[in-house]
């Protein structure tokens, strides 16, 4: 751990420890150079013990992530600033992101025995999926691996950031082949069966679709679906949200459903077709979308349904206007 003070590159002064995982520890720092500017700085610690080619080959492939969330420029993803390693240890510098995690909000949303709305949720749901499209459709594909309620921030202005690129993957362009620096296999829940194991070179966009949709589960139902794990051995274990929370329309579940099926064949294959499928006759703040009307179909509707009273109507003021003329 670092302590408080611990200035870095002599430029980064630690203020205090913000979070702390398998993966290493994430700090609030402030910028030296730059008055006025916090940022998070991830520290990943190489294991000193490990084979002077292992360790070079881990540099090497540190930096070469690194340069790549550098160029990644999105408002739902932090900006990655700098990277560089100091006595053992990698040190990925972001933006700070202000605001609460979803993981608090669904905890405190299940204390008060309440559920969070589905049009909030499909609201940050669409964000969310606007930043894995992005990440996706990079000349070289990123993936997060990580996607988790503790993962996402939702910032005073009502803007959701997907933070914490621990585990990213990025995925080679001259074969099916990935490079992960960071070796994790994500939190159990959210974590897809093709991810587990040392050999998770069939991971893809599917598994963060998987991530993603047993994220919105959770916010949707305040429980975590039962982990792939369990899954595999009793299917029936996955609970059908509805079940849960009758408030979640089908239309949603059935989406949620698919994006963590077991099998990777069976999920939406882009986070895109996901997105429509989730947001299906939803406006993009997630509510219901107003029926389209066409106008002349109503009219012809209207005199189709009311024809009888037309015609007593049309006769009543032609015998009046006659008994005017004849007057």
């Amino acid at each position: 751990m670092l302590s408080r003070g611990t200035i870095l590159r002599n430029r980064y002064r630690i203020v205090q420890p913000i979070g702390q995982g398998g993966m290493g520890s994430v700090y609030l720092a402030e910028d030296l150079r730059l008055e006025g500017r916090k940022c998070a700085i991830k520290a990943v610690r190489i294991d000193p013990t490990s084979e002077k080619e292992v360790v070079n080959e881990l540099q090497h492939q540190f930096s070469r992530e690194a340069s790549i969330l550098a160029r990644l420029d999105h408002p739902n993803l932090p900006k990655v600033s700098d990277y560089f390693t100091e006595i053992d240890q990698d040190y990925l510098v972001m933006d700070f992101v202000s605001g609460k995690d979803l993981k608090e909000i669904g905890d405190e949303a299940r204390r008060n025995n309440r559920f969070l709305t589905e049009v909030e949720v499909l609201n940050w749901a669409r964000q969310l999926c606007d930043a894995l499209d992005y990440m996706h459709n990079q000349d070289t594909p990123v993936l997060h691996r990580d996607i988790k309620p503790s993962n996402i921030k939702l910032t005073p202005s009502g803007l959701i950031k997907l933070v914490d690129f621990g585990l990213v993957k990025v995925l080679a362009k001259d074969d099916s082949r990935t490079v992960t620096v960071l070796q994790g296999r994500g939190t159990a829940a959210y974590t897809p069966l093709e991810q587990y194991g040392e050999d998770d070179t069939h991971t893809d966009a599917r598994s963060d679709i998987y991530s993603l949709g047993a994220t919105l589960y959770q916010l949707l139902t305040n429980q975590a679906p039962a982990e792939a794990k369990q899954r595999f051995l009793k299917p029936e274990s996955l609970i059908p949200p509805r079940t849960l929370n009758p408030a979640i329309s089908e239309v949603v579940e059935r989406a949620i459903v698919t994006a963590i099926s077991m099998h990777p064949d069976d999920r939406p294959r882009t986070v895109a077709e996901f997105r429509d499928q989730l947001l299906s006759g939803r406006d993009s703040d997630g509510s219901l979308r107003a029926p389209s009307v066409n106008t002349t179909e109503t009219v012809l509707d209207l005199v189709r349904d009311n024809v009888l009273w037309i015609i007593l109507a049309g006769a009543t003021m032609l015998v009046g206007l006659l008994a005017t003329i004849l007057k």
